[in-house]
């Protein structure tokens, strides 16, 4: 059995060292890379901590400059400038004839179809007329045996009795009101159309008109025959002229509290592909300079009741609360029409003081 104690040779030490001394290296260089990495890790958590303590501090400053509340001074400014209306609306035919049979019965004939272009007076449809005319037949021979018996009173009677009838015969018929172009077809040969029911749809298409609403302050600057400059979707680039055809003699009362009226415009000889239904954007521009007061509509506060009022700013510096009338004209400015005067100055509150205002004009 070997002596596992025997002594070692001199190469055998030496490789022992070398084999210690490169253990040694290894650790040490485990331990170094396990320090690096230390190191960063605490570098990482120490920036995120840094970042995020400091985005909190941002955040509580901007907070607390947003909760600031400033008051800002405004002054009631006239203006001067082309005043113009905004309309919006849609299009519709300037004549629409829904053709409906007055009796029921079955469709005997149909002799237009949808697009074709139609006369007053032409025949459009027509429904079985047998019962008719035997009614009709029915009194003619009654009337003749009256004439025969010399039946003055009777003849009479019967004579509106055929009035009756040949207008029955003639409901059994569908004629076009006015040239147009036939907009749909609701019936077939051999169908059967219900009394009432919209057998065939004529339209006017030789103008277009369009109901649009404007409200009581600028009724003052529209009159009957004022030209409109009209925009659409399906014509881009294309300006539509329009004018006003018809102001009524009554206006309304809006949800919002204010007053409107439903102004008619027209549009004589339309572009062939502009299609009632068809939506538009325009405007009415009113002749001469309108001078106007504006203030911006942050200083106005609508209360309970649509009441709109300012805080005016006195000599003394003190304000007192006053009752306004006013028109928004959109971009943050509405226009003072009574309570005001040009020079008054009147105060409001801005929540977010300086802040606020920029990120309000840069979109911040």
């Amino acid at each position: 059995m070997e002596d596992k104690n025997r002594t070692m040779t001199e190469s055998e030490i030496q490789e022992k060292r070398l084999r210690d001394a490169a253990r040694a290296r290894k650790r040490r260089k485990a331990f170094k890379s396990f320090l690096i990495w230390v190191i960063i890790i605490g570098a990482i958590i120490v920036s995120f901590s840094y970042s995020m303590a400091r985005k909190k501090r941002v955040e509580a400053e901007r907070a607390a400059m947003m909760n600031q509340v400033t008051v800002i001074e405004a002054v009631v400014e006239e203006s001067v400038y082309t005043q113009t209306i905004d309309l919006s609306g849609h299009v519709e035919p300037n004549d629409i004839l829904q053709a409906k049979f007055r009796s029921t019965g079955a469709i005997t004939g149909v002799y237009v179809k949808e697009g074709e272009y139609v006369k007053e007076g032409q025949l459009l449809a027509s429904i079985d007329n047998t019962s008719q005319l035997i009614s009709l037949q029915n009194i003619q021979n009654q009337i003749d045996e009256a004439r025969l018996n010399g039946a003055v009173k009777q003849l009479q009677l019967l004579e509106l009795q055929k009035k009756n009838a040949e207008n029955n015969l003639d409901y059994t018929n569908l004629y076009a009101n006015f040239d147009g172009v036939v907009a749909s077809v609701g019936v077939e040969v051999n169908g059967y159309s219900e009394a009432g029911a919209a057998a065939v749809t004529i339209i006017d298409r030789s103008k277009l008109k369009a109901t649009v609403e404007i409200d009581e302050i600028d009724m003052k600057y529209v009159y009957e025959g004022q030209p409109a400059s009209l925009s659409f979707d399906s014509l881009p680039g294309v300006e539509v002229d329009a004018y006003v055809s018809y102001i009524p003699m009554l206006g309304r009362y809006t949800n919002q509290g204010i007053g409107v009226v439903d102004v008619e415009l027209t549009i004589d000889n339309p572009p062939e592909n502009l299609i009632p239904g068809f939506t538009f954007e325009g405007s009415i521009e009113v002749q001469g300079d309108v001078s106007m007061l504006i203030l911006p509509s942050a200083a106005v506060t609508t209360e309970r009741g649509g009441l709109t009022t300012v805080n005016l700013k006195l000599g003394d510096g003190s304000t007192e609360k006053r009752t306004v009338k006013v028109k928004y004209l959109g971009e943050g400015l509405c226009q003072i029409l009574s309570g005001l005067e040009a020079g008054d100055v009147v105060t409001y509150e801005q929540v977010g003081g300086l802040l606020a205002m920029m990120e309000s004009a840069f979109g911040l």
